[in-house]
């Protein structure tokens, strides 16, 4: 799991953005390379700092940190999407690192490169910035079904001016906002870096049976009022296809929700499942038949 970018910088989670500023520049002039020579553990401390500032300082991308939390942001988005349209450069020599940038320096500067993964790859001298390629994205519309036993589809998309077809394997469990990674299907570097991805983004479907939240699966079933006071044993399907049996208690109220653990959808990188929750719907009867309604009468007589 990511950790806390908030926790990263030492700061609240309602920190102002002078805060968060200043936090950070604490931090940088601590752990930026020019000041540990070599030290390996302070150039992965300052990647996280930088990693946290550069999503923190972006108001919009700070909003989306805050609403899906670390593991959905990232699952959301990439590290080139990160830091897309920042620049360090103007942040560092603000902060009185000189000529350092990341677009191959000046004056025998410290340079920073675009490497696999993260925007910092530290190495002295003349290196020559190997900027990635732009990503691509495509959301991919499936069914609660296809998303429950994977699939395979052939996505047609625009590719350096063309249209071009690829089929790709939907895995179980690509639930929407889950995203498949294709490396190397993104756009050319315009630099002689390595192409950027291609991200399928999964946009589930409305279902006429069934609903979903995350990968917990909702199912309303419907009873006739004496089957609530009595009790009854119901079939209920699974997005599988298959029936299970489920026996409803005497007495069970409308809107319950009875939990049928593991028929839910599958986690994508897990051995388990979410759940299958049966929302208990009573049927009351508009129009009673002149037995139905003497024998109400009669319920009300004794109490029931």
């Amino acid at each position: 799991m990511s950790e806390d970018y908030y926790n990263i910088l030492g700061v609240k989670k309602d920190a102002s953005d002078a805060e968060i500023k200043k936090a950070y520049r604490k931090l940088a002039m601590k752990y930026h390379p020019d000041h540990t020579k070599g030290d390996k553990g302070a150039e992965e401390k300052f990647k996280k700092i930088s990693d946290a500032y550069a999503v923190l300082s972006d108001k919009d991308k700070r909003k989306e940190y805050d609403t899906f939390g670390s593991e959905g942001f990232h699952q959301r988005f990439s590290q080139e999407d990160i830091f897309r349209g920042f620049d360090f450069g103007d942040i560092f020599r603000e902060f009185g690192f000189g000529g350092t940038d990341f677009s191959g320096g000046r004056g025998g500067a410290r340079r920073f490169s675009f490497g696999q993964g993260s925007p910092f790859n530290f190495g002295g001298g003349q290196q020559q910035a190997r900027v990635k390629g732009s990503d691509l994205v495509y959301e991919l519309p499936l069914t609660l079904r296809e998303v429950a036993t994977g699939v395979s589809k052939t996505i047609s998309f625009q590719h350096q001016g063309r249209n071009e077809n690829l089929t790709v394997k939907i895995p179980k469990g690509l639930i929407t906002g889950k995203q498949l990674r294709l490396a190397g299907k993104g756009n050319p570097s315009p630099y002689g870096g390595p192409p950027g991805d291609l991200y399928i983004k999964s946009k589930v479907l409305d279902d006429a049976e069934f609903s979903a939240q995350e990968y917990d699966l909702y199912l309303n079933q419907e009873l006739k009022l004496s089957e609530a006071i009595l009790g009854v044993t119901v079939s209920v399907p699974t997005i599988e296809g298959r029936q299970l049996s489920l026996k409803i208690p005497p007495g069970t109220r409308h809107g319950t929700k009875m939990r049928l653990s593991g028929h839910g959808l599958p986690h994508m990188k897990k051995d388990r499942k979410g759940d299958l929750y049966v929302r208990i719907q009573i049927t009351i009867p508009q129009n009673l038949t002149e037995q139905q309604r003497k024998l109400v009468l009669e319920m009300a007589a004794i109490g029931l």
